[in-house]
């Protein structure tokens, strides 16, 4: 399979990109066409690649609730990165992002409810260690990792789905960093260091297709312990050849820290 995927060029020296008002963006979108694997073929691992496919039931009933899903989902999450991983502790600190594929018409109802369409990484280095220090709120701690959990809740095939790449492909000059801001109306505007991913021929990119909503794409958005997969460049992108006529995509997506104590 092949797919557009949508890169960062060097226009801009600091890229800065909206959670809403992406009319305000400044990065340099400069889409590649890239091979993309099979993510259920290859078998990925979340120590390796950085990221896996995971079946998990939800209880939830509806998505949509956030307060359903602050009571019921998060700790769920918790319970299955805390499984998947061996950590000795995990936390979800919101109650997710909802996000729909534009021919739905939802996409920007709800905050921050677009899908991700240039190559990044949720957080940079710097920006991860801030949020590992303040979660674990002068606890001492020997590794921290942090995690989104991405769930399809509209039934395959997914119009928009989610490619990552292999952590292992990735090299230290593809990253650009970039501030990512928060804009949700009503609040001040708030940022954070992450980063933006510039093309390189040796990315090896993965997708899993026609996913159920009892699978869930866990990957890594950083690790502390440089040993395995540190973190994972991720981006929606179309399916070329969907059906015209496939239900417009939504997903949820859950962010988890977890931490290692000894």
């Amino acid at each position: 399979m092949e797919a557009w995927i949508a890169y960062s060029g060097r226009r801009f020296a600091r890229p800065r990109y909206y959670a809403n008002a992406h009319e305000r963006d400044a990065v340099d979108i400069a889409p590649v066409l890239m091979p993309v694997l099979d993510g259920r073929i290859a078998g990925t691992t979340i120590d390796r690649e950085g990221f896996a496919q995971v079946e998990h039931h939800s209880a939830v009933r509806d998505f949509r609730d956030r307060d359903e899903v602050a009571r019921v989902h998060r700790r769920e999450i918790e319970d299955l990165v805390q499984a998947q991983t061996g950590a000795d502790h995990v936390h979800v600190s919101a109650p997710g992002l909802l996000r729909f594929s534009e021919r739905s018409g939802l996409a920007g109802s709800l905050n921050n409810s677009m899908p991700a369409r240039f190559a990044h990484i949720d957080i940079s280095d710097v920006t991860a260690a801030q949020f590992a220090q303040r979660g674990a709120d002068g606890r001492p701690f020997v590794r921290c990792a942090h995690f989104n959990v991405w769930r399809a809740l509209s039934p395959a095939p997914q119009d928009v789905p989610l490619a990552l790449c292999d952590a292992r492909t990735l090299a230290a000059a593809d990253l650009i960093a970039a501030d990512a801001v928060f804009d949700e109306p009503g609040k001040p505007e708030w940022s954070f260091e992450g980063l933006v991913v510039a093309h390189n021929a040796a990315h090896r990119w993965h997708a899993f297709l026609d996913l159920s909503s009892d699978e869930v794409i866990l990957f890594k958005t950083h690790d502390s312990d440089l040993a395995r997969a540190h973190h994972v460049p991720h981006v929606a992108f179309d399916l070329l050849g969907c059906a015209a006529d496939a239900p417009p995509r939504v997903s949820i997506e859950m962010r988890a820290t977890a931490w290692w104590w000894h």
